[in-house]
């Protein structure tokens, strides 16, 4: 059973990638600038996605992005902080969740460590999956996972090498075949995000959608304020 309450409004979660955003030697500074702007606009979850960091760097980079949410949400500086494949650095620096690949640490391994170590009194730590079918999906949900990620729902550059994207029709069955909530990923836009919470999402996650927006409060805005399905 999931750790989450039924949203009331879409979830939406900023999914980092530095390196789009400038070369090495200045992308720390400029990725922790975005995290700290989607965090005063209000995004509900940042996940940390990071791949090139090693885990000393990521774990000072997870860091510092936990002091960026305690200054904007400061009702929410460990639930909004996911981290990317490493339950280590999640668990060490106190961030609010792991996000697991669906080929990864498995969710029944991560669930008791997540339960032992990252559960403050008042906040659960989350343990989310990336899932590409519905059996995938199946045995996260049951194995303990508190929320999936679907995708890719629509086409998208960084997918594009692993065949079609998934179309709402899969993404509306997955919903329904699981109880814990399923955010859609790939090629989200503001044009299509109403499209997947009305095939029954809870929420969108994204990179470029947020991490390139001219005005991010605005887009936050309009993105929560669309109905459930």
């Amino acid at each position: 059973m999931s750790r989450l309450a039924k949203p009331l409004r879409p979830i939406l979660c900023y999914v980092t990638e530095g390196s789009g955003l400038a070369p090495l030697p200045a992308r720390r500074a400029a990725l922790l600038e975005r995290i700290e702007s989607a965090h005063a606009a209000g995004v509900d979850w940042i996940q940390i996605r990071e791949k090139d960091l090693g885990g000393r760097e990521l774990a000072l980079f997870t860091r510092a992005a936990l002091l960026a949410a305690h200054v904007f949400r400061p009702d929410q500086e460990r639930s909004s902080i996911l981290v990317n494949d490493r339950l280590d650095v999640a668990l060490a620096e106190g961030a609010g969740g792991v996000h697991l690949g669906e080929n990864g640490l498995p969710v029944a391994d991560a669930r008791p460590l997540a339960d032992r170590f990252g559960a403050s009194s008042d906040q659960p730590f989350l343990v989310g999956v990336s899932c590409h079918s519905l059996p995938a999906a199946r045995v996260a949900a049951d194995s303990g996972a508190d929320y999936l990620f679907f995708g890719p729902v629509f086409a998208t550059p960084s997918k594009a090498a692993y065949g079609a994207p998934q179309g709402l029709a899969k993404l509306a069955d997955l919903c329904r075949a699981v109880s814990v909530p399923v955010l859609a990923i790939g090629g989200i836009s503001v044009e299509n995000a109403a499209s997947c919470l009305s095939s029954g999402a809870s929420g969108i996650a994204a990179i470029r959608l947020f991490q390139q927006s001219a005005d991010l409060p605005a887009l936050l805005r309009r993105l929560h304020a669309l109905p459930l399905g």
